[in-house]
């Protein structure tokens, strides 16, 4: 969760704790971000005026293929119609990946990828990327199984409109909508059979579209929502990582975000000497490891001064706003894998637990799996094979297994 992101600075902050994380995270995160390409390089394909907006939710408004799609597979950046936070349409981004072959009918379940914090700025869109495809945890073994894999931006990355960080329902209903659009790709074939895969901020997405399935998208049928250390309870997100190095740019940019999307008084609550440092925080992506490492630096100003008030969670109107998109127990019938290291400082292994439990007590199937020694960056990569096997067996109907206590 960040103000640009692809695993927020926090995110990594427990692999830079350990030297012998160092390299391997460096690598990892080059990979996976690649460098972010400016918003100028794509400008007019992620503009849509508001008659081009409206229409069908899950409609597309235009797609053009993606350079050097992995092999066997099409790709597509695709702008699409959605609905805003206050039942206004909008447009939104991401990208597509489809099997080159087979699927003649309309028979591909989806898998709908969310993602981690990538930042709150138009540009920190995972489909600006120049490859963007190593970011999605298991996309080889999905196309290889000859699933469709959509991967949304959520609005205001990529468009132009302010990014409703860490705002459930929005980020919901982008998912669900880049469902719908991937049937309006020539050579997709999609079924309506569906499963989501999400992490950190993504896995608070993934459960939102899990929440909003049913009454958003009706004709979609949703076979299980995947989350890796997903971000659930945000009043303890907040707090617990306001405490550490790298952790106060998660509030700066929720505090950035919502004054905007909400009209909260940010000016109330942040010393008037930081919000120069909340700006530049919201004009930073973290999709390499060198936007990691300038969000890091960035932020140091803010642990000298940075609040007004000693826990933003307390205060009104910021309370009710965490309370409001802290996650809710899925519908019972839609089966949940939860994934977990034991070294997240991020998204702490206590609050996953929490969430699992109230899934339990809401009657909700939930395979938990707990990897020792693996933090918050690495969670969703380490745990991507049985996470694929899980949504797998979703998707061809097998029962659900459960870890709920009896």
């Amino acid at each position: 969760m960040s103000a640009r992101q692809v695993a927020r600075p926090y995110i990594f902050r427990a692999a830079f704790h350990r030297r012998r994380w160092l390299v391997p995270m460096s690598g990892l995160l080059f990979t996976l971000g690649l460098l972010l390409q400016p918003a100028t390089a794509q400008e007019a394909f992620y503009k849509a005026t508001a008659e081009q907006s409206t229409g069908r939710p899950g409609t597309l408004i235009r797609h053009e293929p993606l350079a050097n799609p992995p092999s066997g597979t099409l790709a597509y950046r695709i702008l699409y119609r959605s609905i805003g936070l206050n039942g206004e349409p909008i447009a939104v981004s991401g990208f597509v990946v489809i099997p080159a072959s087979g699927g003649s009918q309309a028979d591909r379940p989806i898998v709908a990828w969310a993602h981690p914090t990538t930042g709150v700025a138009s540009n920190c869109a995972p489909s600006l990327r120049a490859g963007p495809f190593e970011a999605i945890p298991g996309l080889s073994d999905m196309v290889q199984r000859g699933y469709v894999v959509t991967a949304t931006d959520y609005p205001g990355l990529g468009t132009s409109t302010v990014h409703p960080y860490l705002i459930g329902e929005s980020e919901g209903r982008a998912v669900l909508d880049s469902v719908r659009a991937a049937a309006g790709l020539t050579g997709a074939h999609p079924s309506r059979r569906f499963v989501v895969w999400g992490h950190s901020q993504g896995g608070q997405a993934a459960i939102y579209a899990g929440i909003l399935a049913r009454s958003y998208a009706p004709e979609l049928k949703l076979a299980g929502v995947a989350a890796a250390a997903p971000a659930t309870d945000l009043v303890t997100l907040l707090r617990d990582d306001f405490a550490t190095r790298g952790g106060k740019s998660i509030t700066a940019m929720a505090l950035w975000s919502w004054a905007r999307v909400f009209s909260a008084p940010i000016e109330g609550v942040v010393v008037p000497g930081a919000m120069a440092t909340v700006d530049r925080l919201a004009e930073e992506c973290t999709g390499s490891v060198f936007g990691v490492l300038e969000h890091l630096v960035s932020e140091r100003p803010l642990q000298q001064t940075f609040l007004t008030v000693p826990d933003i969670t307390v205060v009104e109107p910021w309370r009710s706003l965490i309370e409001r998109n802290s996650a809710a127990p899925l519908p019972e019938d839609i089966p949940a894998f939860l994934a977990q290291g034991t070294t997240d400082q991020v998204v702490r292994p206590s609050v996953t637990q929490a969430y699992m439990s109230a899934l339990c007590r809401n009657g909700t199937a939930v395979k938990m799996l707990v990897i020792p020694e693996v933090g918050h960056a690495f969670i969703a990569h380490r745990s991507a094979s049985q996470a694929m096997d899980w949504m797998a067996d979703r998707l061809t109907g097998k029962p659900a297994p459960s870890d709920c206590r009896s």
